[in-house]
């Protein structure tokens, strides 16, 4: 009876298990056009929201998207209110001390320094400007070990903040992926410009798991790498970053 009683609760617990992994509940800010954002009707949106649709219907699990902030985003997934991170995070060696990532998604994305139109601003030699960055990212690092000597380095909880802080004069530039800022000075009817040289750091951007997660990992690797054989993540870069690619087919 012993043994019918212990075989059973471990059949419960594989099933509890098998059951919670049908759906794959992804993290995401929902505050990082193209990636990620919350549309007009107030429904999340973007790349990373379409080709985490995309995963879940290859795997034949069903998504369920949980919003964070970004600077908890990883503290969030270590805790297990999530799966997977999915917002437009860019795969470094800092960040893999604390979590694993999958095979990226979109390859390395230059960063890019945008300011008002005509500012004129001396990036080579900068000295006095105040440097807008959205906090924990690979370019307030950057910003961090690069300008902070003779700069101020401001740090803003979205990329949508550090944007109004530049149009409203509070920051003299930002420094952000390029990805993200091509559509801000398109709609910027011509007050905002991007000038200086790329700025290479992070490498590539991928989904972030926990680090005992290692069958899902797994998992979510062979559907990338499917949907990158068929195309699919292709056209969904083309489609939500103005006809980008194609980087992971020919």
């Amino acid at each position: 009876m012993k043994k019918v009683i212990l075989a059973a609760a471990a059949l419960a617990v594989l099933s509890t298990a098998a059951n919670a992994q049908e759906t794959l509940r992804i993290g995401t800010e929902g505050a990082y056009a193209p990636w990620n954002f919350v549309n007009d009707a107030g429904e999340l949106a973007g790349f990373e929201i379409d080709l985490g649709n995309a995963i879940c219907e290859h795997t034949g699990m069903t998504c369920e998207f949980v919003q964070s902030e970004w600077d908890p985003i990883i503290p969030n997934l270590v805790a297990g209110n999530y799966d997977v991170i999915m917002a437009g995070m860019s795969i470094t060696d800092e960040r893999l001390e604390t979590i694993n990532f999958t095979q990226d998604y979109f390859p390395p994305d230059p960063s890019n320094y945008i300011a008002a139109t005509g500012a004129g601003i001396d990036i080579e030699n900068p000295s006095g400007l105040r440097i807008g960055v959205q906090g924990n990212t690979i370019q307030a690092a950057y910003a961090e070990e690069n300008f902070a000597a003779d700069n101020t380095i401001v740090s803003f909880a979205t990329f949508d903040q550090s944007i109004a802080d530049l149009a409203a004069g509070n920051v003299d530039v930002v420094l952000a992926d390029g990805s993200s800022l091509d559509p801000v000075v398109e709609n910027s009817g011509g007050a905002l410009e991007m000038f200086g040289p790329d700025v290479m750091v992070g490498g590539g951007v991928g989904g972030g798991v926990r680090k005992e997660d290692t069958e899902l990992l797994a998992t979510l690797d062979e559907a990338l790498t499917a949907l990158k054989a068929d195309g699919t993540v292709d056209a969904l870069i083309a489609e939500w970053f103005d006809g980008a690619g194609p980087f992971y087919t020919e």
